[in-house]
């Protein structure tokens, strides 16, 4: 459970019903940061509706300012860059850390490079499977793809440095997904929280998130 100025923000799937009584949040008006600003126009113009979403997103930022001198990001699936421009934006003015993002579609991909980006963030066009392959550990993995999220998660995990972090979106059903789309989230959602490896919890949070640690 996060509390956020005293009010319910994210919950556990298992957790009590909700208190009568108890208050929404009053909203705040929060300014985004100009990399994902730009980042959102892009996919806004070339009709891409595969972004993070804003509440994804801060925590992604919240997560990448938490990291320490010499840290690896990994993202899976770049799109036009949004979930990179939360990270990015977190991390300057620091240049101590390292952010590779991965998109296999290249016209995607073309649209991610037309940002500005700090010099710490690279951009390739590859297969997220690939990249776990070959590129090392990483403290922090955000894996919204086909490849190392739906397919080969045990990858992923496995590419966590000790006490590295994990979070996976698109957690939480929508009336759209399909059968097969459903057994694939309660997959995903089986191995994330009785891994061994780590230690999970399910937020509703955004459009549902399970964030990882692995263990030493």
């Amino acid at each position: 459970m996060v509390l956020l100025a005293g009010c319910l923000a994210a919950t556990s799937s298992w957790s009590r019903p909700r208190r009568a009584g108890l208050l929404e949040c009053p909203s705040v008006d929060i300014a985004m940061p100009s990399l994902v600003r730009e980042a959102t126009a892009r996919a806004r113009r070339e009709g891409f509706s595969l972004s993070c979403d804003p509440a994804a997103g801060r925590l992604l930022a919240v997560l990448a300012a938490h990291l320490p001198a010499g840290a690896r990001v990994l993202e899976l699936g770049t799109g036009t860059g949004v979930g990179t421009a939360w990270m990015a934006a977190a991390l300057l003015p620091r240049t101590d850390v390292t952010v590779i993002t991965v998109e296999k579609d290249p016209g995607t991909a073309a649209l991610a490079a037309q940002g500005d980006w700090p010099g710490f963030v690279e951009l390739r066009c590859a297969d997220a499977l690939d990249v776990l392959g070959e590129a090392g550990s990483f403290n922090l993995i955000f894996a919204d793809a086909q490849g190392g999220k739906w397919e080969g998660l045990d990858r992923t995990i496995a590419a966590l440095a000790p006490h590295g972090m994990l979070i996976v979106d698109d957690m939480t059903a929508t009336p759209q997904w399909d059968t097969e789309q459903h057994a694939r989230q309660q997959q995903v959602r089986q191995v994330l929280l009785t891994s061994p490896l780590l230690t999970s919890v399910e937020l509703r949070h955004g459009s549902g998130v399970i964030l990882s640690t692995r263990h030493a």
